[in-house]
């Protein structure tokens, strides 16, 4: 357990690591700071949901895992910063977190004195909030002025968040992942990201024998727009 984690690491929680993380050694990040590479660090505690196949004969009927999430407002304030800039997610749970973000931004725009205990984000919500169409800044914005009248230093709240194929992504650009198993819900976030090319992404990937799931090789994902 010492060894099967992420050097940045911080809080106990996860069922396991954020596998795309193992691949950044102290050398990586040093290098990513002198080629001027901002990063930041949130949290999303990896829950046994992970690894539940899909079983329904459609999306719908799967009920998605929730997992919390703990993001501090300097890292909200930093995303707001500099979400004009290529944002990278290292990990689908790092993509999972960010986006949450935003949808949860969004809810407290629509309501700014939420109480706490509802600011969570469900399964499907994103697609329900979606007609509303606010932007990134104005929902970041709202998420930081709610954390402040409520006197927090840091978000903790849960989010089920599922991504599927037609999700349009609203902050991350780019993605840092594994391999992922077939009938997955992680497999599902991967083509919502890129589309049909996952297939491609994938045969080539079994054509090279690549190796799959925690201990894998990493892929470098551009994110389809929508």
């Amino acid at each position: 357990a010492e060894q099967y984690q992420t050097i940045y690491a911080h809080y106990d929680g996860s069922v396991a690591a954020p596998t795309a993380g193992l691949h950044f050694t102290p050398a990586i990040l040093k290098s990513l700071q002198e080629r001027k590479i901002k990063t930041d660090f949130i949290t999303l505690h990896v829950g046994a949901g992970t690894f539940m196949p899909v079983k329904s004969a459609t999306i719908a009927d799967h009920a998605m895992h929730s997992e919390f999430i703990h993001v501090n407002y300097h890292t909200v304030e930093n995303i707001l910063e500099n979400h004009k800039y290529i944002i990278t997610a290292v990990g689908t749970t790092s993509l999972r977190t960010i986006e949450s973000l935003y949808w949860l931004g969004v809810k407290t725009k629509l309501n700014p004195f939420i109480h706490p205990a509802s600011l969570t984000l469900g399964q499907w919500e994103a697609y329900t909030l979606d007609k509303d169409s606010i932007t990134v800044p104005v929902a970041l914005q709202a998420l930081l002025t709610w954390l402040k009248r409520n006197e927090k230093e840091e978000l903790i709240t849960r989010t089920q968040m599922m991504i599927v194929p037609g999700y349009k992504f609203r902050i991350v650009e780019v993605l840092v992942t594994n391999f992922h198993q077939p009938q997955s819900t992680l497999l599902l976030l991967v083509a919502a990201a890129i589309g049909p090319d996952w297939k491609k992404v994938y045969e080539y990937a079994l054509k090279k024998n690549f190796r799959f799931l925690s201990y894998g090789d990493g892929s470098l994902l551009f994110l389809k727009k929508v």
